[in-house]
Protein backbone atom coordinates (compact mmCIF):
# COMPACT_ATOMS: atom_id res chain seq x y z
CA UNK A 1 0.00 0.00 0.00
CA UNK A 2 2.75 2.56 0.82
CA UNK A 3 3.81 2.22 -2.73
CA UNK A 4 0.61 3.07 -4.08
CA UNK A 5 0.43 5.88 -2.08
CA UNK A 6 3.48 7.21 -2.87
CA UNK A 7 2.94 6.98 -6.67
CA UNK A 8 -0.04 8.06 -6.32
CA UNK A 9 -1.68 5.41 -8.17
CA UNK A 10 -5.42 4.44 -8.87
CA UNK A 11 -6.46 0.77 -8.90
CA UNK A 12 -6.57 0.89 -12.65
CA UNK A 13 -2.59 1.58 -12.94
CA UNK A 14 -1.96 -1.07 -9.99
CA UNK A 15 -3.77 -3.53 -11.96
CA UNK A 16 -1.98 -2.38 -15.05
CA UNK A 17 1.20 -2.76 -13.85
CA UNK A 18 0.93 -5.92 -12.68
CA UNK A 19 -0.36 -6.81 -15.49
CA UNK A 20 2.77 -5.26 -17.76
CA UNK A 21 5.05 -7.25 -15.23
CA UNK A 22 3.67 -10.17 -15.46
CA UNK A 23 4.31 -9.90 -19.45
CA UNK A 24 7.48 -11.40 -20.24
CA UNK A 25 8.45 -9.19 -22.85
CA UNK A 26 7.43 -5.73 -21.26
CA UNK A 27 10.50 -4.57 -19.71
CA UNK A 28 10.63 -2.75 -16.30
CA UNK A 29 11.59 0.50 -18.39
CA UNK A 30 8.41 0.76 -19.97
CA UNK A 31 6.54 0.58 -16.83
CA UNK A 32 8.80 2.97 -15.36
CA UNK A 33 8.37 5.16 -18.18
CA UNK A 34 4.60 5.29 -18.21
CA UNK A 35 3.94 5.58 -14.45
CA UNK A 36 7.03 6.35 -12.89
CA UNK A 37 7.68 3.73 -10.88
CA UNK A 38 11.39 1.95 -10.72
CA UNK A 39 12.30 -2.16 -11.07
CA UNK A 40 12.27 -2.49 -7.38
CA UNK A 41 9.05 -0.57 -6.59
CA UNK A 42 7.10 -3.04 -9.06
CA UNK A 43 8.52 -5.92 -7.41
CA UNK A 44 7.24 -4.64 -4.20
CA UNK A 45 3.67 -3.83 -5.91
CA UNK A 46 3.38 -7.50 -7.45
CA UNK A 47 4.37 -8.74 -3.83
CA UNK A 48 1.73 -6.93 -2.29
CA UNK A 49 -0.68 -7.70 -5.21
CA UNK A 50 -0.13 -11.63 -5.92
CA UNK A 51 -0.23 -14.44 -3.54
CA UNK A 52 2.68 -15.66 -2.50
CA UNK A 53 3.49 -18.68 -4.94
CA UNK A 54 2.56 -16.74 -7.92
CA UNK A 55 4.93 -14.25 -6.72
CA UNK A 56 7.87 -16.84 -6.06
CA UNK A 57 6.89 -18.50 -10.10
CA UNK A 58 6.99 -14.75 -11.64
CA UNK A 59 10.59 -13.68 -9.54
CA UNK A 60 12.17 -17.05 -10.54
CA UNK A 61 10.65 -15.89 -14.08
CA UNK A 62 12.10 -12.42 -14.69
CA UNK A 63 15.06 -12.94 -12.76
CA UNK A 64 18.50 -11.84 -14.91
CA UNK A 65 15.49 -12.23 -18.17
CA UNK A 66 17.27 -10.37 -21.46
CA UNK A 67 13.52 -9.19 -22.10
CA UNK A 68 12.79 -7.50 -18.83
CA UNK A 69 16.05 -5.16 -18.88
CA UNK A 70 16.48 -3.24 -22.06
CA UNK A 71 20.15 -3.08 -20.79
CA UNK A 72 20.28 -6.71 -21.41
CA UNK A 73 18.17 -7.58 -24.16
CA UNK A 74 18.94 -7.26 -28.24
CA UNK A 75 19.76 -4.33 -29.72
CA UNK A 76 17.38 -3.62 -32.58
CA UNK A 77 14.38 -5.80 -30.94
CA UNK A 78 11.97 -2.77 -29.44
CA UNK A 79 8.60 -5.70 -29.69
CA UNK A 80 7.70 -8.56 -30.71
CA UNK A 81 4.65 -8.66 -33.05
CA UNK A 82 3.60 -12.01 -34.63
CA UNK A 83 2.26 -10.72 -38.28
CA UNK A 84 -0.67 -12.66 -38.07
CA UNK A 85 -1.41 -10.75 -35.24
CA UNK A 86 -4.27 -8.53 -35.52
CA UNK A 87 -5.53 -5.04 -34.78
CA UNK A 88 -8.00 -5.31 -31.47
CA UNK A 89 -10.47 -2.04 -31.55
CA UNK A 90 -13.58 -1.90 -29.29
CA UNK A 91 -13.06 -5.32 -28.39
CA UNK A 92 -13.58 -7.12 -31.47
CA UNK A 93 -11.02 -8.50 -33.87
CA UNK A 94 -11.05 -6.40 -36.61
CA UNK A 95 -10.63 -8.14 -40.65
CA UNK A 96 -7.50 -7.57 -42.56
Amino acid sequence: MKMIKKYKLSERDVDRIVEMAWEDRTPFDAIKDQFGVPEGDVIKIMRSEMKLSSWKMWRERVQNRATKHRKKSVDGVITFKCSRQRRISNNKISKR
